[in-house]
């Protein structure tokens, strides 16, 4: 057991293994706006497989690197949503955590004890902005398996629409971690986007 270590889940942008190398080793994501620090450890991720997650994924808001919606994930109502775990440390995990919530990765930062402890109840708020929900989602290997997402639901919010880039990085990502064609991709895009 290496209780340093979690997978990550991401049901976005970060399924593309080029996108999530922006927060690990820095950089700027083809098609977005932004440029990334990465993280205080620049190692790839140790193992990544594809995973199905129970809830619900969902758009919106704006995203600062993208334009348009912005995808998260509402752990309490059907799912499933396709996404794909990366196995990296808990210190990554939280330096890729502080990026998504604009903040810069720094020696010390709190969450680190809280994953490395666990999350009360598998939840634990940050705060109230974009992903500073962390949910664990399961178990692996006896790791555990957390992602990050909004406080709001599904259902509370107004939905938006994501950016043709956007899309074009899940597509990525699905093609990447679940093999799927166009065919399955297209019809998963319309069941989300019009949700």
């Amino acid at each position: 057991m290496h209780p340093s270590e979690v997978w990550y889940v991401s049901y976005g942008s970060n399924m593309c293994l080029d996108r999530l190398r922006c927060y690990i080793e820095g950089g700027r994501p083809r098609g977005g706006a932004r440029e990334y620090v990465g993280a205080r450890d620049d190692t790839p991720p140790a193992d990544d497989l594809a995973v199905e997650l129970p809830g619900a994924l969902y758009f919106a808001g704006e995203s600062a690197t993208w334009g348009g919606g912005v995808a998260f994930y509402d752990h309490d109502v059907a799912g499933p949503t396709p996404a794909r775990a990366y196995r990296i440390t808990a210190e990554q995990f939280v330096d890729v955590a502080a990026q998504e919530m604009h903040r810069v990765p720094e020696e010390g930062d709190p969450l680190e004890e809280v994953i490395v402890d666990g999350l009360d109840a598998g939840r634990h708020e940050a705060g109230p902005g974009h992903y500073e929900t962390l949910i664990e989602v399961g178990r692996h290997e006896g790791l555990p398996m957390l992602t990050f997402t909004s406080p709001h639901g599904l259902d509370s919010v107004a939905h938006t629409l994501p950016a043709p880039a956007y899309l074009t990085m899940l597509r990525r990502g699905l093609r990447e971690s679940h093999g799927w064609g166009d065919d399955e991709i297209d019809f998963y895009f319309s069941s989300i986007v019009a949700a």
